[in-house]
Protein backbone atom coordinates (compact mmCIF):
# COMPACT_ATOMS: atom_id res chain seq x y z
CA UNK A 1 0.00 0.00 0.00
CA UNK A 2 1.72 3.16 -1.20
CA UNK A 3 -1.16 5.24 -0.57
CA UNK A 4 -1.03 8.12 2.45
CA UNK A 5 -3.42 6.76 5.03
CA UNK A 6 -5.56 9.90 6.07
CA UNK A 7 -6.89 9.57 9.89
CA UNK A 8 -9.89 10.75 10.72
CA UNK A 9 -9.76 12.58 14.43
CA UNK A 10 -12.01 14.80 16.68
CA UNK A 11 -9.70 18.10 17.45
CA UNK A 12 -9.54 17.46 21.04
CA UNK A 13 -6.44 16.94 23.10
CA UNK A 14 -7.44 13.64 24.21
CA UNK A 15 -8.53 12.73 20.71
CA UNK A 16 -5.54 13.71 18.76
CA UNK A 17 -3.38 12.37 20.96
CA UNK A 18 -4.93 8.35 20.49
CA UNK A 19 -5.35 9.37 16.89
CA UNK A 20 -1.47 9.79 16.81
CA UNK A 21 -0.84 6.75 18.74
CA UNK A 22 -2.71 5.15 15.83
CA UNK A 23 -0.32 7.05 13.32
CA UNK A 24 2.53 5.98 14.93
CA UNK A 25 1.99 2.51 15.10
CA UNK A 26 1.77 2.11 11.29
CA UNK A 27 4.48 4.65 10.45
CA UNK A 28 6.58 2.49 12.54
CA UNK A 29 5.48 -0.15 10.14
CA UNK A 30 6.16 1.55 7.25
CA UNK A 31 3.16 3.55 6.31
CA UNK A 32 2.76 6.91 5.78
CA UNK A 33 -0.16 8.78 7.50
CA UNK A 34 -2.08 12.29 7.94
CA UNK A 35 -4.62 13.49 10.71
CA UNK A 36 -7.17 15.08 9.79
CA UNK A 37 -9.85 16.65 12.00
CA UNK A 38 -13.33 16.35 11.86
CA UNK A 39 -15.68 18.85 13.75
CA UNK A 40 -18.23 16.79 15.68
CA UNK A 41 -21.78 18.09 17.65
CA UNK A 42 -20.37 16.73 20.55
CA UNK A 43 -17.46 18.95 20.10
CA UNK A 44 -19.59 22.16 19.42
CA UNK A 45 -22.27 21.71 22.44
CA UNK A 46 -22.10 22.31 26.06
CA UNK A 47 -24.95 20.22 27.16
CA UNK A 48 -24.53 16.98 29.41
CA UNK A 49 -23.76 13.99 27.16
CA UNK A 50 -27.36 12.03 28.24
CA UNK A 51 -28.84 14.90 26.48
CA UNK A 52 -27.43 15.41 22.99
CA UNK A 53 -27.24 11.45 22.66
CA UNK A 54 -25.81 8.29 21.89
CA UNK A 55 -22.95 8.81 19.18
CA UNK A 56 -22.48 12.64 19.32
CA UNK A 57 -18.87 11.96 19.57
CA UNK A 58 -18.76 9.79 16.47
CA UNK A 59 -21.18 10.02 14.03
CA UNK A 60 -19.40 13.03 11.98
CA UNK A 61 -16.37 10.82 11.95
CA UNK A 62 -17.99 7.66 10.37
CA UNK A 63 -19.86 9.90 8.40
CA UNK A 64 -16.40 11.11 6.76
CA UNK A 65 -15.54 7.73 6.64
CA UNK A 66 -17.94 6.69 4.82
CA UNK A 67 -18.00 9.60 1.98
CA UNK A 68 -14.33 8.77 1.70
CA UNK A 69 -13.11 11.84 3.26
CA UNK A 70 -10.82 9.62 5.60
CA UNK A 71 -9.47 6.07 5.41
CA UNK A 72 -9.53 5.39 8.76
CA UNK A 73 -11.50 6.50 11.74
CA UNK A 74 -9.96 6.30 15.51
CA UNK A 75 -12.70 6.59 18.00
CA UNK A 76 -12.74 6.08 22.11
CA UNK A 77 -14.79 2.33 21.88
CA UNK A 78 -17.00 3.39 25.08
CA UNK A 79 -18.50 6.30 22.62
CA UNK A 80 -19.31 4.30 20.07
CA UNK A 81 -23.63 3.13 19.20
CA UNK A 82 -23.61 -0.25 20.12
CA UNK A 83 -25.62 -1.22 16.73
CA UNK A 84 -23.07 -1.68 14.14
CA UNK A 85 -22.48 0.31 10.77
CA UNK A 86 -22.78 -1.93 7.90
CA UNK A 87 -20.81 0.72 5.86
CA UNK A 88 -17.88 0.01 8.01
CA UNK A 89 -15.65 -2.47 9.47
CA UNK A 90 -13.81 -2.11 13.21
CA UNK A 91 -10.55 -3.12 11.44
CA UNK A 92 -8.78 -3.08 15.07
CA UNK A 93 -8.97 -2.94 18.94
CA UNK A 94 -5.72 -1.64 20.19
CA UNK A 95 -4.07 -2.96 23.40
CA UNK A 96 -6.29 -1.66 26.01
CA UNK A 97 -5.29 1.39 28.33
CA UNK A 98 -5.80 0.43 31.97
CA UNK A 99 -9.98 0.55 31.91
CA UNK A 100 -10.15 2.16 35.51
CA UNK A 101 -11.91 5.19 36.44
CA UNK A 102 -9.42 7.72 38.50
CA UNK A 103 -9.95 10.45 41.33
CA UNK A 104 -8.54 13.78 41.31
CA UNK A 105 -8.82 15.20 44.64
CA UNK A 106 -7.58 18.09 46.21
CA UNK A 107 -4.83 17.96 48.99
CA UNK A 108 -3.93 14.20 47.35
CA UNK A 109 -6.69 13.05 48.83
CA UNK A 110 -8.62 9.22 48.00
CA UNK A 111 -12.27 8.72 48.06
CA UNK A 112 -12.32 7.02 51.41
CA UNK A 113 -10.78 10.00 52.60
CA UNK A 114 -12.98 13.17 51.22
CA UNK A 115 -15.18 14.32 53.97
CA UNK A 116 -18.85 13.91 53.89
CA UNK A 117 -20.33 16.21 51.91
CA UNK A 118 -17.21 16.90 49.59
CA UNK A 119 -18.21 17.74 46.29
CA UNK A 120 -16.92 15.13 43.64
CA UNK A 121 -17.51 16.09 39.72
CA UNK A 122 -18.48 13.62 37.06
CA UNK A 123 -20.28 13.95 33.94
CA UNK A 124 -21.34 10.63 34.14
CA UNK A 125 -24.77 8.58 35.27
CA UNK A 126 -23.11 5.38 35.60
CA UNK A 127 -20.34 6.92 38.38
CA UNK A 128 -23.36 8.85 39.82
CA UNK A 129 -24.90 5.75 40.95
CA UNK A 130 -21.89 3.86 42.07
CA UNK A 131 -20.28 6.66 44.06
CA UNK A 132 -23.91 7.14 45.60
CA UNK A 133 -23.89 3.45 46.64
CA UNK A 134 -20.60 3.85 48.57
CA UNK A 135 -22.00 5.33 51.37
CA UNK A 136 -19.87 8.47 52.06
CA UNK A 137 -21.92 11.28 52.13
CA UNK A 138 -20.59 12.87 48.82
CA UNK A 139 -22.51 15.46 46.86
CA UNK A 140 -21.87 14.42 43.54
CA UNK A 141 -22.20 17.05 40.57
CA UNK A 142 -22.24 17.31 36.89
CA UNK A 143 -19.43 18.12 34.98
CA UNK A 144 -18.58 18.43 31.05
CA UNK A 145 -15.67 19.71 29.52
CA UNK A 146 -12.07 18.34 28.51
CA UNK A 147 -9.48 16.78 30.95
CA UNK A 148 -8.15 20.10 31.99
CA UNK A 149 -11.09 21.88 32.25
CA UNK A 150 -12.34 19.16 34.51
CA UNK A 151 -9.07 19.34 36.69
CA UNK A 152 -9.16 23.18 36.76
CA UNK A 153 -12.33 22.70 38.93
CA UNK A 154 -10.71 20.87 41.33
CA UNK A 155 -7.30 23.47 41.79
CA UNK A 156 -9.25 26.21 41.77
CA UNK A 157 -11.52 25.02 44.65
CA UNK A 158 -14.79 24.38 42.88
CA UNK A 159 -14.74 21.22 43.55
CA UNK A 160 -13.40 18.76 45.82
CA UNK A 161 -13.05 15.99 43.48
CA UNK A 162 -13.37 14.53 39.98
CA UNK A 163 -13.52 11.31 38.50
CA UNK A 164 -12.97 10.50 34.95
CA UNK A 165 -11.17 7.80 33.19
CA UNK A 166 -7.49 7.00 33.63
CA UNK A 167 -6.94 6.02 30.12
CA UNK A 168 -7.50 9.39 29.45
CA UNK A 169 -4.90 10.74 32.24
CA UNK A 170 -2.55 8.35 30.37
CA UNK A 171 -3.10 9.65 26.70
CA UNK A 172 -2.88 13.33 28.08
CA UNK A 173 0.69 12.55 29.68
CA UNK A 174 -1.60 13.88 33.29
CA UNK A 175 -1.18 10.28 35.24
CA UNK A 176 0.90 12.37 37.56
CA UNK A 177 -2.92 14.32 38.78
CA UNK A 178 -4.17 11.16 40.02
CA UNK A 179 -4.57 11.08 43.59
CA UNK A 180 -6.43 7.43 43.29
CA UNK A 181 -6.94 4.65 40.66
CA UNK A 182 -10.07 3.70 41.96
CA UNK A 183 -10.70 -0.45 42.19
CA UNK A 184 -13.33 -1.97 39.79
CA UNK A 185 -14.31 -3.45 43.46
CA UNK A 186 -15.62 -0.21 44.16
CA UNK A 187 -16.29 1.33 40.65
CA UNK A 188 -17.00 -1.10 37.53
CA UNK A 189 -15.91 1.18 34.44
CA UNK A 190 -17.61 1.72 31.17
CA UNK A 191 -18.46 -1.09 29.07
CA UNK A 192 -15.09 -0.43 26.44
CA UNK A 193 -13.40 2.02 28.79
CA UNK A 194 -10.11 2.74 28.15
CA UNK A 195 -9.90 1.02 24.63
CA UNK A 196 -9.65 2.25 21.09
CA UNK A 197 -11.63 1.50 18.18
CA UNK A 198 -10.11 2.06 14.69
CA UNK A 199 -12.36 1.88 11.55
CA UNK A 200 -11.94 1.80 7.85
CA UNK A 201 -14.42 1.45 5.13
CA UNK A 202 -15.89 -2.49 4.65
CA UNK A 203 -15.14 -2.92 0.92
CA UNK A 204 -11.52 -1.50 1.95
CA UNK A 205 -9.64 -4.28 2.60
CA UNK A 206 -6.77 -3.51 2.00
CA UNK A 207 -6.26 -1.03 4.86
CA UNK A 208 -8.73 -3.83 7.30
CA UNK A 209 -5.99 -6.43 6.59
CA UNK A 210 -3.34 -3.88 7.28
CA UNK A 211 -4.90 -2.19 10.95
CA UNK A 212 -5.59 -5.77 11.82
CA UNK A 213 -1.87 -6.66 11.43
CA UNK A 214 -0.15 -3.83 12.84
CA UNK A 215 -2.16 -3.13 15.65
CA UNK A 216 -5.27 -5.43 16.83
CA UNK A 217 -5.14 -7.53 19.71
CA UNK A 218 -7.04 -10.03 20.28
CA UNK A 219 -7.13 -9.99 24.11
CA UNK A 220 -8.28 -6.49 24.30
CA UNK A 221 -10.94 -7.16 21.38
CA UNK A 222 -12.60 -10.10 23.23
CA UNK A 223 -12.95 -8.88 26.70
CA UNK A 224 -14.38 -5.69 24.73
CA UNK A 225 -17.10 -7.79 23.12
CA UNK A 226 -18.22 -9.14 25.68
CA UNK A 227 -18.32 -6.11 27.72
CA UNK A 228 -20.45 -4.49 24.67
CA UNK A 229 -22.75 -7.01 24.08
CA UNK A 230 -24.04 -6.98 27.96
CA UNK A 231 -24.55 -3.02 27.01
CA UNK A 232 -26.41 -3.98 23.75
CA UNK A 233 -28.45 -6.50 25.45
CA UNK A 234 -29.67 -3.99 28.11
CA UNK A 235 -30.48 -2.31 25.46
CA UNK A 236 -28.64 1.27 27.45
CA UNK A 237 -26.98 3.45 25.40
CA UNK A 238 -23.45 4.70 26.40
CA UNK A 239 -24.40 6.74 28.75
CA UNK A 240 -26.73 4.48 30.80
CA UNK A 241 -25.96 3.86 34.05
CA UNK A 242 -23.67 0.41 33.35
CA UNK A 243 -20.37 -0.63 34.03
CA UNK A 244 -18.89 -3.95 32.88
CA UNK A 245 -15.23 -5.19 32.82
CA UNK A 246 -14.02 -8.52 31.25
CA UNK A 247 -10.69 -10.02 31.17
CA UNK A 248 -8.84 -12.85 30.00
CA UNK A 249 -7.20 -14.68 32.69
CA UNK A 250 -5.56 -18.19 33.28
CA UNK A 251 -8.08 -21.06 34.47
CA UNK A 252 -7.62 -25.06 34.46
CA UNK A 253 -9.41 -27.34 32.74
CA UNK A 254 -10.82 -30.39 33.71
CA UNK A 255 -7.49 -32.53 33.41
CA UNK A 256 -5.90 -29.94 34.97
CA UNK A 257 -4.60 -28.08 32.03
CA UNK A 258 -3.65 -24.44 32.28
CA UNK A 259 -6.19 -22.42 29.43
CA UNK A 260 -7.31 -19.19 28.78
CA UNK A 261 -10.76 -18.30 29.65
CA UNK A 262 -12.87 -15.07 30.10
CA UNK A 263 -13.91 -13.54 33.37
CA UNK A 264 -16.57 -10.68 33.34
CA UNK A 265 -18.42 -8.97 36.22
CA UNK A 266 -21.01 -6.32 35.21
CA UNK A 267 -23.23 -3.91 37.05
CA UNK A 268 -26.59 -1.80 36.53
CA UNK A 269 -28.39 0.71 38.36
CA UNK A 270 -31.92 0.48 38.49
CA UNK A 271 -34.26 3.29 38.32
CA UNK A 272 -34.40 3.66 41.89
CA UNK A 273 -30.33 3.95 41.82
CA UNK A 274 -30.39 0.73 43.38
CA UNK A 275 -27.12 -1.37 42.19
CA UNK A 276 -27.40 -4.82 40.67
CA UNK A 277 -24.10 -7.31 39.76
CA UNK A 278 -23.33 -10.13 37.75
CA UNK A 279 -20.29 -11.66 37.06
CA UNK A 280 -19.43 -14.85 35.49
CA UNK A 281 -17.08 -16.48 33.58
CA UNK A 282 -16.35 -18.39 30.01
CA UNK A 283 -14.68 -19.25 27.04
CA UNK A 284 -12.99 -16.48 25.23
CA UNK A 285 -14.34 -17.66 21.72
CA UNK A 286 -17.57 -16.93 23.41
CA UNK A 287 -17.41 -13.05 24.29
CA UNK A 288 -20.93 -12.39 23.09
CA UNK A 289 -22.71 -14.82 24.18
CA UNK A 290 -21.01 -14.42 27.62
CA UNK A 291 -21.87 -10.86 27.82
CA UNK A 292 -25.48 -11.33 26.72
CA UNK A 293 -25.13 -14.29 29.63
CA UNK A 294 -24.19 -11.27 32.17
CA UNK A 295 -27.38 -8.92 30.51
CA UNK A 296 -29.65 -11.49 31.59
CA UNK A 297 -28.16 -12.17 35.31
CA UNK A 298 -29.15 -8.60 35.61
CA UNK A 299 -32.21 -8.69 33.75
CA UNK A 300 -33.52 -11.36 36.09
CA UNK A 301 -32.29 -9.64 39.16
CA UNK A 302 -34.08 -6.46 38.20
CA UNK A 303 -37.37 -8.83 37.36
CA UNK A 304 -37.12 -10.05 41.04
CA UNK A 305 -36.32 -6.81 42.85
CA UNK A 306 -39.94 -4.89 41.22
CA UNK A 307 -41.85 -8.04 41.88
CA UNK A 308 -40.45 -7.94 45.47
CA UNK A 309 -41.26 -10.09 48.74
CA UNK A 310 -45.09 -11.21 49.15
CA UNK A 311 -46.27 -10.28 45.44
Amino acid sequence: MNKTLRIGTRGSALAMSQSSTVAEELERAGYATELVRVSTPGDRSRAPITEIGVGVFTSALRESLAHGEVDVAVHSFKDLPTTPDPRLSLAAVPVREDPRDALVARDGLTLGELPPGSAVGTGSPRRVSQLEALGLGLEVRGIRGNVDTRMRKVTDGELDAIVLARAGLARVGRLEMITESLDPLQMLPAPAQGALAVECRVEDVDTEHLLQSVMDDSASRTAVAAERAMLAALEAGCSAPVGALAGVVEDLDEDGRSVQRLSMRGVVATDDNELLRASATGETTAAEQLGRDMADQLLDARAALLDGPGT
